[in-house]
């Protein structure tokens, strides 16, 4: 019989909690790995509270965690290049983006540690403070922000970057930005990545952004639809569109080639009555005996309609320049009180 001598030598407590995980990883639908670097225990705590019925957080040694995984089919082996530095271990019923989105939210303002690494560019901006004046403000100043002395509390006179992206807080910076409850870090359980039946995911696939994702399906679907009636393509969705399309060029056709049909013979007098105006004007133009007193009243009547539409768009436009200049009459009025009064 062959002895594995590797494994005869795991503590009982080792061997149990890997059994643990992997018996975890069974039970339910998902795993995940999360980082919880500079997470401290008591907000740890938090959060695996928060977290009861929806996600279950298992923190192990990495040994344990990689020793588990291991020991269970490919996919599940693959997990084990996300364990690194402070790792632990999430399992969930949700789906993955769910999972992801939770946690997510879930993350806070943290503030930022002597010796830690900006994740960002850290500004401070102007503005005045609840402190008296004292040591504080030299604090401040020996930390590179400009603060002073403002009627009786201490002020940051001008908006400034105090730590560039990438660089490492110094003590006493730390100790004023979190003075001035300045909190750039964010705290909170990093998932590297998920599998979900067979399937890995990361945060690049993850982090969906939900409005743009929705526009989008909505510009597609607004795209296909107008493909499929400009293909005259019929379906469910677009019968009572293409009918409409259809009927109005069937009626434009109508029109065009002048065809008597009951459906269309107000249209075409109509059209008639224009082109009959439109010769009348043209020969009264070179001759005014050449339309009767009939057709005189007629393109008098059509004369004083087109003036009195250029007439009435005239004065909307009068009308539109003088609510406008009233306007901005009263704003500078205002203004004007304004500067008076402070």
């Amino acid at each position: 019989m062959e002895i594995d001598h590797h494994s005869s030598h795991i503590p009982k407590w080792k061997a149990k909690e890997v059994e643990e995980i992997k018996e975890l990883i069974k039970t339910y639908h998902l795993f995940g790995i999360v980082g919880i670097e500079g997470i401290p225990a008591k907000q740890l705590q938090k959060m695996r509270r928060d977290l009861n019925g929806t996600a279950y957080i298992k923190v192990a040694r990495n040994t344990l965690i990689k020793r588990a995984l291991e020991e269970m089919d490919q996919d599940v082996k693959d997990m084990s290049e996300f364990i690194d530095v402070q790792t632990a271990l999430i399992f969930s019923d949700q789906n993955p983006f769910k999972l992801f989105k939770l946690l997510e939210k879930s993350k806070t303002p943290s503030p930022i540690k002597a010796g830690a690494v900006a994740p960002k560019d850290i500004v401070v901006e102007a503005r005045p403070t609840s402190f008296p004046p004292g040591p504080i403000l030299g604090d401040l100043q020996r930390a590179g922000i400009p603060a002073a002395i403002d009627g009786g509390k201490v002020v940051v006179k001008e908006t400034k970057t105090v730590l560039k992206e990438g660089e490492k807080a110094p003590q006493l910076l730390a100790s004023m930005l979190n003075r001035l409850e300045i909190y750039p870090m964010v705290v909170g359980l990093d998932l590297r990545a998920v599998l979900e039946e067979g399937s890995i995911f990361r945060p690049d696939v993850l982090a969906v952004d939900e409005t743009q994702y929705f526009n989008d399906i909505a510009l597609a679907a607004k795209q296909a639809f107008n493909l499929s009636v400009y293909a005259a393509y019929p379906n469910a969705d677009n019968i009572t569109t293409l009918i409409a399309k259809a009927s109005t060029e069937s009626r434009n056709l109508g029109i065009y080639a002048v065809v008597f049909e009951p459906e269309l013979m107000g249209a075409l007098m109509g059209k008639a009555q224009s082109q009959m105006i439109a010769v009348a004007a043209a020969a009264s133009a070179k001759n005014e005996e050449a339309v009767d007193d009939e057709l005189k009243q007629t393109l008098g009547a059509a004369a004083a309609a087109a003036v009195s539409a250029t007439t009435e768009a005239k004065a909307e436009t009068v009308e539109a320049k003088e609510e406008k200049e009233e306007e901005s009459s009263e704003e500078d009025g205002m203004a004007g009180l304004g500067a008076l009064f402070g």
